[in-house]
């Protein structure tokens, strides 16, 4: 849904770190997008999006329900967070799973931990050690950064509440109700029953009402 939306507007995806299951799925999978206005669009997909389907095993027609947690970081320039390198430890180790042989051959994948914080990233997408490295650093900053966000934020807890597109990621943003083919938005309570328009990547279906409405909200605040 993420990479046909990024390809409708021309925005460039790169994936950092992706780790798949044995049912076809992904347990996690990190990735950038780099573009215009992208972190002012994408910033409202941040929460647990909620899916209910009937699944083909299932005999009886019972739908199941599953999640998956997003969240959207902004990307941090140096500036905007200091990281003292001997904070760091940096390990590197043989990439595991897809990818080919030639990545399995060397020690190309990446470990940083963020000692003070506790933070660790891994990069294990790319066959040069140092662009792994590279983008492994730029997650990392990208969670610093966010960190350092929140803990600003809790002092301003009242007005975080009430904003729409920056919601705790524990909560319930959305679901994607599949037998009636509908998308609600439950910040919004907003509903379409376009749900395969919106899997093709027609997200601004629900963005620019959410965006709409965000807008509303500050301005009532001013």
């Amino acid at each position: 849904m993420y990479n046909r939306y990024a390809e409708n507007r021309g925005w460039k995806v790169e994936i950092v770190d992706a780790n798949p299951t044995e049912l076809g799925g992904f347990k996690e999978i990190i990735f950038t997008i780099s573009g215009d206005r992208v972190y002012s669009r994408m910033k409202y997909e941040s929460g647990v999006h909620r899916v209910q389907r009937v699944p083909e095993t299932e005999a009886s027609g019972r739908i199941h329900t599953s999640a998956v947690t997003v969240a959207v970081l902004p990307e941090a320039e140096e500036i905007d967070v200091e990281i003292d390198p001997e904070e760091l430890r940096i390990d590197t180790f043989r990439a595991g799973g897809p990818g080919g042989q030639h990545v399995n051959m060397t020690d190309s994948a990446v470990r940083i931990t963020h000692l003070p914080t506790g933070i660790t990233v891994t990069c294990a997408d790319e066959r040069s050690q140092l662009k792994n490295r590279q983008k492994a650093m730029q997650v990392l900053r990208a969670r610093l950064y966010d960190l350092k966000l929140r803990e600003q934020e809790k002092e301003r807890a009242d007005a975080r509440r009430s904003m729409v597109g920056t919601g705790d990621r524990s909560e319930k943003i959305r679901t994607y109700n599949f037998p009636d083919g509908r998308v609600t938005d439950h910040r919004i309570k907003l509903t379409v029953y376009q749900l395969q328009e919106v899997l093709n990547g027609n997200l601004d279906l629900l963005i620019d009402p959410l965006i709409e409405a965000d807008q509303i909200e500050r301005l009532k605040r001013l």
